[in-house]
């Protein structure tokens, strides 16, 4: 299933990427010769439409489009030879076809998770044979209080807990619209994982709108964008680890997925016991969406890195546009080709060396 599953999102995402390419070069009245379903070598020729071949290739990941004169300004009403405006067109065409797929698909979590209530903290989840288990807390219930002092962030109540650790603390919970007053000790022999008190803490949440749902999609992929650009000067200003920017190949995104598909699955097969039933684990009251999280981070991600002004890159191919734009004067297309191709070879070298250190020294990431 997660191997079914990354070559159907890793190839969807490409796919979608190449779809945005050929859509806007047949909007500007560019050929396009071909759209190849994954990559060559060719299998077979699906179809031909209006000028274009549908070519099923060997390599089931993602596509790829070719448009007639690509890098040739001397063949007529080739992409080369189209005026600057409608070259940058086609080149943003892809990278937006991307960010469209992560709003939608951040919309769509949205959606299903609803919108945090602020100003209460929820307990969601409780461990086995923890302090919190044995003073009797229970999933849902709504943490008011500790030690008389209201909490009304989650960074409020572990504040409060991390103050009264192995001593008796007094919480003011709300279960099923009854207040109460539990005790419970927080031990500083548990680890960081285990959490000193035991339990998850969220907010409670409510059905979002549909005004939240569509400025959520755009504001949260915005923020992705934002965070994935800040990575190098995060490096830079010694604020991001080196091993926590690290690059992935693919292994690293099926360990990713193998994870996501095992907790949305296991989220979603909850048993309906009782929470404090021995030997079970307390229930999840929500279902996660790990694998739709990881299709909007990974759309975003490619969107970014295509827009990077690297050369044979959209961004790269953009950036050799803009002095036609700004002087009116086009670097020869000759000399373009040979730094796209060169730049070419790094990329896939690197590409080659990111996948290969994912064998040689996996990447341990671990879903929250």
């Amino acid at each position: 299933m997660t191997l079914l599953i990354v070559v159907i999102v890793f190839g969807g995402m490409v796919f979608l990427h190449e779809f945005g390419h050929f859509l806007a070069a047949r909007f500007f009245k560019i050929e396009v010769e071909e759209f190849g379903f994954g990559f060559p070598p060719k299998v077979l020729t699906l179809f031909k439409w209006q000028g274009t071949e549908f070519t099923l290739n060997a390599l089931p990941i993602g596509g790829f489009v070719r448009p007639k004169g690509e890098s040739d300004p001397n063949v007529l009403d080739g992409l080369a030879a189209a005026n600057p405006w409608k070259r940058l067109g086609v080149l943003f065409a892809g990278p937006l076809m991307n960010l469209i797929t992560a709003i939608v698909v951040t919309s769509i979590i949205i959606a299903q998770s609803g919108m945090g209530v602020a100003g209460r903290v929820l307990i969601e989840s409780v461990s086995i044979s923890s302090p919190a288990e044995q003073a009797g807390l229970q999933p849902n219930d709504v943490l008011l209080a500790v030690n008389g002092s209201p909490v009304g962030t989650m960074e409020e109540a572990n504040t409060a807990i991390r103050k009264g650790l192995d001593t008796p603390l007094a919480l003011g919970i709300e279960r099923a619209g009854q207040k109460l007053t539990i005790n419970a000790t927080p031990l500083s022999s548990r680890s960081k994982e285990e959490g000193a008190l035991g339990v998850l803490l969220s907010y409670p949440r409510r059905a979002a709108t549909m005004t939240e749902i569509i400025t959520g999609g755009f504001t949260l992929t915005g923020a992705q964008a934002v965070n994935i650009l800040y990575l190098p000067v995060g490096l830079i200003q010694g604020v991001i680890a080196p091993s926590d920017a690290r690059l992935v190949g693919l292994k690293g995104i099926y360990d990713l997925f193998g994870q996501a598909v095992q907790r949305d699955v296991q989220t979603r097969q909850q048993p309906s016991a009782s929470p404090n039933t021995p030997g079970q684990t307390a229930p999840i009251t929500e279902p996660t969406n790990y694998i739709l999280s990881l299709v909007a981070m990974l759309s975003v991600s490619l969107a970014v890195f295509n827009l990077l002004p690297i050369p044979a890159l959209d961004g790269g191919r953009i950036l050799f546009t803009l002095p036609e734009i700004l002087f009116r004067r086009r670097i020869p297309y000759k000399l373009e080709n040979v730094i796209n191709g060169v730049a070419m070879l790094f990329l896939i070298a690197l590409m080659v060396f990111i996948n290969a250190m994912d064998f040689i020294n996996p990447v341990n990431i671990k879903l929250p």
